[in-house]
């Protein structure tokens, strides 16, 4: 590694990349499920780093703080591969939340669930979904865009076995903090980004092939492209150029 300082931002890359948990194939993937919805004694959080939760975590050494807070960190993604395979290190399986979360929930059969993201009549619809698929009982449906101490006060009186935020970024890692912190309910707390929103019907999934081949944000961007367009048009391009500048600061 070279050995000038690194900057700020690629320090708080490394101490990501320190905590980020591969998963190198099905029975790795099968035990992390039974280890996740062990009974709990406290909140403990699951959060998805992307390329696009590197950016921000570049950008602001809050947020990384805050995946660092999490107990679980899980690569979620393509450029994510990219980069693992830029340093060297297998990648391990695909940990995308959006493909994770459901698998999760389908072994979350009479588990309390609460919902927490997204809003009506999305969240409803995604509530109609989980309990009728999976099983599970909706304890809490809250929207995405209430005051922290709204949600605080949810985990005391529902007190679910497992919360869903779907929040995106950094909200849902900011509130899983502060949950985790209050350590009120043994629950585990997961940073679902547009979880509710695809359950709900709001974003259509891609097809299959875009998801095989590691571009469905691709197909993404071409559904909302005002919204997504600085995340994967600017943002896309930026995560290469510091991934490749990371590389070369660790040789």
């Amino acid at each position: 590694m070279d050995t000038k300082p690194l900057p700020d931002w690629a320090v708080r890359w490394e101490r990501v990349l320190q905590v980020l948990r591969l998963v190198p194939g099905m029975p790795e993937k099968q035990a992390l499920v039974h280890e996740l919805l062990q009974p709990l004694e406290r909140p403990r959080v699951l959060a998805f780093v992307n390329a696009h939760a590197m950016n921000m975590a570049a950008q602001q050494a809050e947020f990384a703080g805050l995946l660092m807070q999490a107990d679980v960190v899980l690569r979620d993604g393509s450029g994510m591969q990219v980069l693992l395979r830029m340093l060297g290190q297998p990648p391990g399986l695909n940990m995308n939340g959006t493909d994770f979360i459901p698998e999760l929930l389908a072994a979350c059969r009479g588990k309390r669930v609460a919902l927490w993201g997204t809003q009506d009549p999305y969240l409803e619809q995604a509530k109609c979904r989980i309990a009728a698929e999976w099983g599970v009982e909706c304890v809490s449906c809250l929207d995405g865009f209430l005051a922290d101490a709204d949600y605080l006060a949810a985990m005391r009186t529902a007190a679910p076995q497992v919360v869903i935020l779907g929040m995106g970024m950094p909200k849902q890692e900011r509130i899983a903090a502060l949950l985790k912190q209050a350590n009120s309910v043994g629950c585990l707390v997961v940073c679902g980004g547009a979880i509710l929103d695809f359950l709900g019907g709001r974003v259509a999934r891609a097809p299959r092939l875009f998801r095989q081949t590691g571009l469905e944000w691709l197909y993404r961007l071409g559904l909302e492209p005002r919204r997504l367009y600085r995340r994967y048009v600017l943002g896309n391009p930026a995560f290469l150029w510091r991934a490749a500048r990371f590389q070369g600061m660790r040789k």
